[in-house]
């Protein structure tokens, strides 16, 4: 079964036709939200929303863990995360949409794994390549199937947030090689990862990131929203057709 986690400006999908909720307790604590069972065009989905129904929660405080334990223990074989972003890159536009294909991960105090010793073994779990090539290729071709231009590469940098980077900050992550910037995706590629199941991306860019562009001098979030909203569309859209590919 696939998941979708839904990030800024995606709480909810539109073309899911509900069939129930289920509030999954884990061993980690409480998910983000109720996970939302249902079909698209005939198919099962879940649906889970990253920073709760309301969006109450912020990037720093999502129970990244216990998320993907509810969707693994439910069954759930791969996990399609849409979350906004910003350029590093001016290869990218706001309302673009990209599939990272590589991460640096920048965060900190967050709870980034499910071995963290006690009685257990340790474990490696091999990260070469965070997203599954597999459900990559499946986005881009339901991009095909839809008309949707999509950026097939990007190598994401993970921020704790809530603020915003400095563009210093910025211009260091361009040096490490980061073309776009986010809050969300990391530890959840890991953590994904390390329980087997396969993890893509949908980026959506929002604004060029601090320091370039539009946002030399500031970033205006009213600005961020309407792109949200806009691109919001798309991404539907996009999912629409990943479920029946």
């Amino acid at each position: 079964m696939l998941a979708i986690i839904g990030g800024s400006g995606l709480t909810r999908l539109s073309t899911l036709a509900v069939a129930h909720r289920e509030v999954v307790r884990t061993p980690y604590g409480e998910p983000s939200s109720a996970l939302v069972y249902g079909q698209i065009a005939g198919r099962d989905v879940v649906f889970l929303a990253r920073h709760g129904h309301g969006h109450a929660i912020p990037p720093h405080k999502v129970n990244y863990r216990a998320n993907l334990w509810a969707l693994k223990n439910r069954g759930v074989e791969s996990v399609l995360a849409v979350a906004s972003v910003g350029a590093i890159s001016d290869q990218y536009s706001p309302g673009d949409l990209v599939l990272p294909h590589q991460l640096v991960d920048y965060t900190h105090g967050r709870e980034h794994t499910f071995f963290d010793g006690g009685d257990r073994k340790v474990v490696h779990v091999d990260f070469t390549q965070p997203y599954s090539a597999q459900l990559r290729e499946r986005c881009m071709q339901a991009a095909v199937s839809a008309g949707i231009l999509i950026h097939d590469r990007g190598i994401y940098a993970a921020v704790s947030g809530p603020r915003l980077e400095t563009a210093a900050e910025i211009d260091r992550m361009a040096r490490d090689g980061a073309t776009l910037v986010g809050m969300t995706g990391m530890p959840e590629a890991a953590l994904a990862r390390e329980l087997g199941v396969a993890y893509a991306a949908i980026a959506v860019v929002v604004n060029s990131a601090a320091g370039r562009g539009e946002s030399a001098q500031e970033i205006s979030m009213e600005k961020i929203v309407m792109v949200l909203e806009s691109a919001m569309d798309k991404v539907r859209s996009l999912i629409d057709q990943v479920v029946q590919q």
